[in-house]
Formats: structure tokens, C-alpha cells, sequence
């Protein structure tokens, strides 16, 4: 791969690692089915809203602490810029429906391919959009993915789709966060202050409805929604920054933390069935981070001499 050394350059620098800061986001998102367990009243739709709406002020707080509005107005300044951000905020409200929507109808196992899948999606994409290159074994990996999609394709088409749209909104948002030239905190803000509006509508529709809002009735349920903006914020937070300091594809080596907590989860918490194609897709992707993984130690090893 054209950039496997650039981490190490980048230490050499004095810059520092992106690895603890990606650790933390993945756990956070490993166990967040968990938190929602919490939520599983309210509907999927209006608690992105809520969701939307609580890391705002969350942002809002830590960007004056650390005294960052000079780089958000930087950001606003140019169109460039907030456009990309647009389009990020849509991809990631988008993986947040999606995801939320799946677990609360115990479709645990179907996020949980969904975020094995983008991994092996995200060096497509680095290869693609980013220049980097995949060595023969990282390709080797990626068909024996592709094979497991076609399996649930033929025997779990009808969830296909959630994994599919969890993979591609994912890579696709860290593909843009990455590119957009504003740090993790402001750009996180600007994104959530775009998708305020919608969000805000969302809530009041939900409110007039006969079942009323879901925030505001029980002090237990609005204090768990509340806690979204940090489940939402704190982890994106760390991911953005994990994303500029590190090769994306290893990052995306990182990121099998998540989905295997999910799975375990799945077959633990959730205790959802397991279905034959499910299962044969779930072993092609382990074959196939098996061989991803094993790759990047082997050329880690390989270029530890040279960066010493």
C-alpha cells in the first residue's frame, strides 16, 4: 500500500497516535445496542430527532471550553466546506435511522454484517477516492466479502439491506470527514446544527401525535434521551479524530471491535436467532478479516525497520 508508512512518518513527527482515540469510538459503538434497550419505546424516527437535538448543546459547550468558534466561523466561511459537510450530516443522520431502526426490531445480527462489511468497504473506498492501494491478500479479502453478500442476497434478502446501507453511509461519511479540512469537534457541530431544523420538526410532529412525545412524561426515558447527545457525540468525536491521524484503512482494521461486540450481543442480550445464511455469511467475513488482518501485520512488520 502506496501511504502504509505514513503513520509511522507521521509519529516520527511528533504528532500523536490516532489509535486510542479509534479504540474508544468502537467500543462506544460495540455496546451501544445496549444503551438502546433503553429507548426501545420510543419510535426510531423521532429519537434520531432527540438524538440530533441533545449533541448540539453538548458541542456547543465543549467547542466554547476549548475555544473553538473561531474555526467554526473559519468553516462557514467557505462554501467548499459547508457543502461537504451537508452532505456528511446526511450520510451519518441516514446510518443513525438505520441503525437504530434495526436494533429495535432485533435485527442485531444484520447491523452487525453491516459494520464487518465496512471495513473491507472502506479500503475500496481509500483505493478509490483516497490513492491508496490494496496489496493481493487485502483483495483476496475483499471478493471472499462480496461472496458473503451474495449469500444473504439468496437466503436473507429481506435484511441485506440494512447491512448494505449501515456499510456504505458509514464508509462514505469517513471517506468525507476526512477530507474536509475542519477539525472533529466544530465539524461535528456545524453537522448537528444542519440537521437541527429537520430534527426540531421531527420532535414537534411526534409531539402532536396521539401518542404525544416521547421527551418530557417519564424523568427516567428523558434523562436516557438526553443521554444520546453523548453517546452520539463523544464517539464521533473520537472517530473524526482517529480519522485524520490514521491510515484509513487501518482504521478500518480497528473498527472489527464494533461488530463483534454487536454479534455477541446478538446472540447473547438479544438472543436472536441465527439463520443458515446469516451463518455462512458471518464465517466468509471472519475468513475474510482473518486474511485483511493478518496482511496488515505481516506489512506493519515488514516496514517497522524502515520507519526506525
Amino acid at each position: 500500500m502506496a501511504s502504509s508508512a505514513a503513520p509511522s512518518s507521521a509519529s516520527a513527527k511528533g504528532n500523536p497516535s490516532g489509535l486510542p482515540a479509534a479504540l474508544g469510538a468502537y467500543l462506544i459503538w460495540g455496546f451501544l445496542p445496549v444503551y438502546l434497550l433503553l429507548v426501545t419505546s420510543v419510535p426510531p424516527f423521532e429519537f434520531v430527532g432527540w438524538r440530533i437535538i441533545w449533541t448540539l448543546p453538548l458541542c456547543l459547550v465543549i467547542v466554547a471550553l476549548r475555544r473553538q468558534f473561531s474555526d467554526i466561523r473559519e468553516a462557514m466561511g467557505s462554501a467548499k466546506t459547508m457543502l461537504m459537510l451537508l452532505g456528511s450530516a446526511l450520510l451519518i443522520a441516514a446510518n443513525w435511522f438505520v441503525y437504530i431502526w434495526a436494533i429495535m426490531q432485533e435485527q442485531v445480527y444484520a447491523a452487525s454484517l453491516g459494520y464487518y462489511l465496512n471495513p473491507l468497504l472502506n479500503v475500496l473506498l481509500g483505493t478509490v477516492l483516497l490513492g491508496e492501494r490494496l496489496s493481493r491478500w487485502q483483495w483476496l479479502a475483499v471478493a471472499i466479502a462480496a461472496s458473503a453478500v451474495a449469500l444473504l442476497a439468496v437466503g436473507a434478502l429481506t435484511t441485506l439491506w440494512i447491512s448494505l446501507s449501515l456499510a456504505f453511509s458509514f464508509g462514505l461519511y469517513g471517506v468525507v470527514r476526512k477530507q474536509v479540512p475542519v477539525g472533529s469537534l466544530p465539524g461535528l457541530t456545524i453537522e448537528s446544527a444542519i440537521l437541527l431544523v429537520p430534527a426540531a420538526g421531527i420532535a414537534w410532529w411526534y409531539s402532536q401525535g396521539p401518542n404525544g412525545s416521547a421527551f418530557g412524561n417519564d424523568w427516567f426515558l428523558s434523562l436516557v434521551i438526553v443521554f444520546s447527545g453523548v453517546v452520539t457525540a463523544v464517539p464521533l468525536l473520537l472517530f473524526a479524530l482517529a480519522a485524520r491521524r490514521m491510515e484509513y484503512s487501518t482504521l478500518g482494521f480497528i473498527q472489527y471491535l464494533a461488530p463483534t461486540i454487536v454479534f455477541i450481543l446478538g446472540l447473547t442480550v438479544f438472543e436472536e436467532e441465527l439463520n443458515v445464511a446469516q451463518l455462512g455469511s458471518f464465517i466468509l467475513i471472519w475468513i475474510a478479516v482473518g486474511i485483511f488482518v493478518a496482511d496488515l501485520w505481516a506489512r506493519s512488520r515488514r516496514t517497522k525497520p524502515a520507519s526506525g
